[in-house]
């Protein structure tokens, strides 16, 4: 009987590690997915904006969504959207926003995007910086966002993907 509890632990130690390493890889997530996902989701977040959908824009809000605004932070989905709600007055869009970069932690939880802000011209004017939180399966909320100011070097390559652009006929 001795004998046989260390071969019975060593049995168990090893169907107890094979478990957890086939449980590890299982649960890994699918990054690129997931980044689509998030993609999608900002694509739409900015489409609120132009097709002028303040409820849609709303619905990307998580309940604790924190926008820092150049005079002072806004906290929670009621307070962001209370003031946002003055950028969807009217029947044209007074900025406009896409995602260039969309990046997924490895546990598939949060997600950051970030892109050019332009003007109702077209103009780039700043560029954003989200957090997303990913609150059920394929259900993303924004957490942070804050915008900065379009750089020299913002500018600069702007000017310069302008300038190599096919002329349009």
């Amino acid at each position: 009987m001795m004998r046989f509890l260390p071969d019975l632990s060593r049995h168990i130690a090893a169907s107890l590690f094979a478990v957890t390493a086939f449980g590890a890889a299982a649960a890994q997530p699918d990054l690129e997915s997931l980044r689509r996902q998030v993609d999608a989701t900002e694509r739409a977040f900015a489409r609120s904006m132009a097709e002028r959908d303040h409820a849609a824009f709303t619905r990307h809000l998580s309940e604790q969504a924190v926008f820092f605004g150049t005079k002072r932070v806004l906290r929670g989905r009621d307070e962001v959207a209370q003031f946002w709600k003055r950028f969807y007055d009217g029947p044209q869009a007074p900025f406009s926003w896409e995602p260039d970069q969309v990046d997924v932690l490895a546990d598939g939880t949060l997600a950051h995007s970030s892109g050019p802000v332009r003007d109702a011209d077209g103009k780039l004017v700043a560029r954003f910086n989200s957090v997303w939180r990913q609150e059920a399966p394929g259900v993303w909320r924004i957490v942070f966002d804050k915008g900065e100011d379009a750089t020299a070097a913002d500018l600069a390559r702007e000017a310069a993907k302008a300038a190599s652009a096919p002329a349009s006929r």
